[in-house]
């Protein structure tokens, strides 16, 4: 059996990639801030438990809770306050970056031992396209009408982190992800996409055997160029 964590998943793309992990036979906790949204994960066969990427000791706590793990989906993430240069500034990017990077690099540290145990062991980072450089600068792609200047880094800073794991742990799985322009909170559910779509990316990564690619990105379509 394979045992799944996936941060943020209360509700949204983290909620739907529990489900669909849950539906291919995976164990999956189901990481959230507050469990007083539990009752969803549960429905869908999850098991909740406690997690807050942002709190050093809620991370800690996780991890001693779950010694064993095969696969961990870093997917928690904030779009922040600040959506243009209007109202940027250093604490709004300091926000985003806590959340998205940072929380990022707490629980992929505090869960290392526990996947090192694992015969085969895989990480999905939950990036974006609006971490692309290429897509950012493409007039008719979705991403280029984002402003989001913390949103946009820290999912670049999620590209290079996935890079950096990958080459540090050859004997991992570790990818990242792109949603694409799916319907969430996070856009008004203005995205063309169903939040099904949008995680097919990670629910095909996070099913990689040892054979599969690694330091890659991907979205539903396929492997994307950085």
């Amino acid at each position: 059996m394979t045992t799944t964590l996936i941060t943020g998943a209360n509700r949204s793309l983290g909620l739907e990639t529990a489900r669909r992990l849950v539906e291919a036979g995976h164990t999956v906790y189901a990481g959230m801030r507050d469990l007083t949204a539990a009752a969803e994960a549960e429905r869908i066969g999850a098991t909740p438990i406690a997690l807050d990427v942002t709190d050093q000791h809620s991370v800690d706590a996780a991890a001693a809770a779950l010694p064993a793990l095969d696969v961990l989906v870093n997917n928690a993430g904030i779009l922040g306050r600040s959506l243009a240069l209007e109202d940027l500034s250093a604490e709004t990017m300091r926000e985003v970056m806590e959340t998205n990077v940072i929380g990022l690099v707490r629980v992929t540290q505090a869960f290392l031992l526990a996947l090192q145990r694992s015969q085969n062991p895989v990480i999905v980072n939950v990036a974006s396209g609006v971490g692309s450089p290429r897509k950012l600068m493409t007039p008719d792609a979705d991403e280029y009408p984002v402003k989001a200047v913390p949103y946009a880094s820290s999912k670049a800073a999620v590209i290079a982190l996935t890079v950096q794991y990958a080459k540090s742990l050859p004997a991992f799985r570790v990818n990242a992800s792109d949603p694409g322009y799916t319907s969430t909170d996070f856009n008004n559910h203005s995205g063309h996409q169903s939040v099904t779509e949008g995680t097919d990316a990670t629910v095909m990564l996070a099913q990689l055997g040892l054979e599969g690619p690694t330091g890659a990105f991907f979205d539903r379509l396929g492997q994307i160029e950085y």
